[in-house]
């Protein structure tokens, strides 16, 4: 991968020392030399922060991809633990039952505070209501909820019986639903009656009716009362969750799994093809999780955490369920949207709970930027802010300096992670108080993970140039196979550098990346999203940064298509920041300065919002497929269907597009 100008985006030369606000931080400098020395036992001291029923006899196991084999990585073996023991009782048992450990925050205005003693009740009780309906260790559930306590709650008590789980975000279609029932087998699903989203309570049963429709592994559908609406129902297979959950006993005697049991089955975004069913374990999974909680967010008794993800994406399991859990402080899970019922709804809720550590996604940080401008509204105390946190793509370095200097008075560290549904926890973030911040940056790989940047051979590039993101060593946090289909996940992560480096293998993380002079990765996004005009690659990730530094765009996606002259040419769309029109002309002036004038988008089309999966990834391989639909239609052929939009958390936007590419004149100068 030679991507042109990459080193436009090493011209950031804005540089925050480690941030002075963390001299007790958890983890300091020292432990990137420890981890370096020894990774395993570095990964065995992180897991004996948690509770073992039974202790492991061997570290680490790895079976690399060579001859063709499907490679398979075993973390604490023969070690047996149970995940919610070590989220709830053990915080109870130590005295802590007291402590708040979840604020809940619903879109209508409904709020309840449930400490560690009372999750461990409701836990125990649906453990009890899950076994009764005839669910046991290994048996698949998938949970269809919004952001509820009721979905930690579920969620917990499968871990806790050694059921599979998995979440599936509660806008998602009926045929999402049914391809996660059918994929895992599942025997139950768990559902709601509605759920209120932008100030409107939808119903939703008659949704996972569709999905679960004629499926024989599917024994029972538990249904949750949320918004009160008549729903359909099927006598035998549904039941109500006060029936049977609530009623069900508040005592239960949590079993040890082996380290490797399943913990949960996550299914990638969909954006390129079937959606893969990434298995998690619960040693690895758990130790990788906790310890990067702990590490990269400097995670104390006393903070108040919010994670904004909604629960069925990876973000959410991490750092909103297992992490934060697992390390026993208090958090925020909030049900509803950003806007609902106004714009300030996230001010007042880090306001009302104290949130010291705010974890969101740049797309939204743009879109505050562009409701709010310059500066927050007034009359909002985020006084108890300590740190800032992002996920989701890479951020461009005008969003996380005002993100820095709105919500962090200038002062706060802005930890932005780089991760994936695949490898369970973050693996390039910062260390507050001892990592100094680049803006647009990842940073750098965590202690005990082995990171790189390298040419289509495996070797290492040099500084500045770029190239695919690899790692290079086993972790415990890594998904360990595709469901159902173990040689797909050594062709879709394993094969490109398959007998490569010291253990046989590098893991593909399907992300082109830079590494600077200081050793600091930058992202250029995926390895398709880039655009060869004229046999220059650039990445969409520069060019869309380049973009978003104009004062009039609030967000911009950007992607390839066909062109007579130059095979591809850039197309860019573009939301309004409001503060002036947006004028084309400018923004191409813009990128040519900021890249090169390869770079120049030959199209500019002003659109209300971008598609976007629940993650915050734009999807911009449907911002070409758009833009050729359009071109199909008016030279008379039949457009090509869409691609997967499924995982889309606003499908609404591209009607929007299209309708807006309908109306316009399309340009090309």
């Amino acid at each position: 991968m030679d991507v042109t100008a990459t080193e436009a985006r090493l011209h950031e030369t804005r540089v925050y020392p480690p941030s002075p606000l963390f001299p007790d931080a958890n983890v300091t400098a020292e432990a990137y030399a420890r981890a370096a020395a020894d990774p395993t036992a570095f990964w065995e001291e992180a897991a004996r922060r948690l509770e073992w029923s039974a202790p492991w006899h061997t570290a680490h196991e790895w079976e690399p991809p060579i001859d063709g084999r499907v490679p398979a990585a075993r973390w604490f073996v023969g070690g047996r633990l149970n995940v919610a023991v070590n989220c709830l009782d053990r915080h109870v048992a130590a005295g802590r039952g007291d402590r708040v450990a979840l604020h809940f925050e619903g879109e209508p205005g409904d709020r309840e505070s449930v400490t560690y003693a009372e999750l461990l009740l409701r836990v125990s009780r649906a453990a009890n209501a899950l076994t009764a309906l005839g669910i046991g260790a290994g048996d698949r559930v998938v949970i269809y909820l919004p952001v509820l306590v009721e979905t930690v709650v579920v969620t917990l008590a499968c871990a806790r019986i050694g059921a599979v789980h998995s979440l599936v975000f509660g806008g998602f279609s009926a045929e999402a639903v049914r391809f996660r029932l059918e994929d895992t087998g599942a025997k139950l699903l768990v559902t709601s009656d509605g759920q209120f989203r932008r100030g409107a309570a939808t119903e939703v049963k008659s949704t996972a009716d569709r999905a679960a429709a004629g499926l024989d592994t599917l024994e029972h559908v538990l249904v949750l009362r949320r918004t009160g609406q008549d729903v359909p129902w099927t006598e035998g297979r549904d039941v109500w969750w006060h029936e049977v959950v609530d009623t069900a006993s508040p005592v239960h005697d949590a079993e040890a799994f082996d380290a490797e049991h399943p913990l949960f089955v996550i299914y990638t975004s969909g954006t390129t093809g079937k959606p893969k069913g990434l298995v998690h374990t619960s040693g690895g999974y758990l130790t990788h999780a906790s310890w990067a909680h702990w590490a990269h967010f400097d995670a104390k008794p006393d903070d108040v955490h919010w994670c904004t993800a909604d629960l069925a994406w990876v973000t959410a399991h991490t750092y909103e369920i297992y992490g934060p859990l697992s390390n026993g402080l208090t958090q925020v899970i909030y049900e509803g949207t950003p806007d609902a019922p106004h714009r300030e709804r996230h001010l007042e809720i880090i306001e009302r709970y104290g949130v010291t550590v705010y974890y969101t996604a740049p797309t939204l940080i743009r879109t505050f930027m562009t409701w709010f401008g310059a500066d927050l509204p007034a009359g909002h105390d985020l006084s108890s802010l300590r740190l800032l946190g992002t996920v989701g793509e890479a951020i461009n370095p005008e969003a996380w300096v005002w993100f820095r200097r709105t919500f962090g008075r200038d002062e706060l560290p802005v930890i932005d992670t780089w991760w994936q549904s695949e490898t369970g926890a973050a693996m390039i973030a910062a260390l507050p108080g001892v990592t100094a911040l680049k803006p647009g940056s990842a940073s750098v790989p965590l202690p005990g993970i082995d990171v790189a940047v390298v040419d289509e051979h495996g070797d290492e590039v040099a500084a500045g140039q770029s190239g695919t993101l690899v790692v290079r060593r086993p972790w415990p946090g890594m998904a360990r196979t595709v469901w159902g289909n173990p040689q797909r996940y050594r062709d879709a992560y394993w094969s490109a550098y398959a007998g490569r480096g010291e253990h046989g293998g590098y893991y593909v993380a399907g992300d082109g990346a830079t590494r600077d002079a200081d050793g600091y990765i930058w992202i250029l996004g995926r390895l398709d999203d880039v655009v060869n005009v004229s046999g220059h690659r650039l990445s969409t990730i520069e060019i869309e940064s380049a973009l978003v530094a104009h004062d009039t765009v609030g967000e911009a996606g950007s992607a390839g298509v066909p062109d007579a002259v130059t095979g591809q040419a850039v197309v860019a769309y573009v939301t309004p920041s409001g503060r002036a029109e947006v004028e084309p002309a400018a923004l191409r002036e813009q990128v040519a300065r900021a890249i090169g004038p390869v770079a120049k988008p030959r199209h500019i089309v002003v659109v209300p919002d971008l598609p976007k999966t629940r993650s915050g990834k734009i999807m911009r391989r449907l911002l070409a497929e758009l833009w050729e639909a359009e071109h199909d239609r008016r030279a008379g052929r039949v457009p090509r269907p869409l691609g997967d939009t499924t995982s889309l958390q606003n499908p609404w936007a591209v009607d929007d597009i299209a309708d807006v590419l309908s109306a316009a004149e399309l340009r090309t100068s």
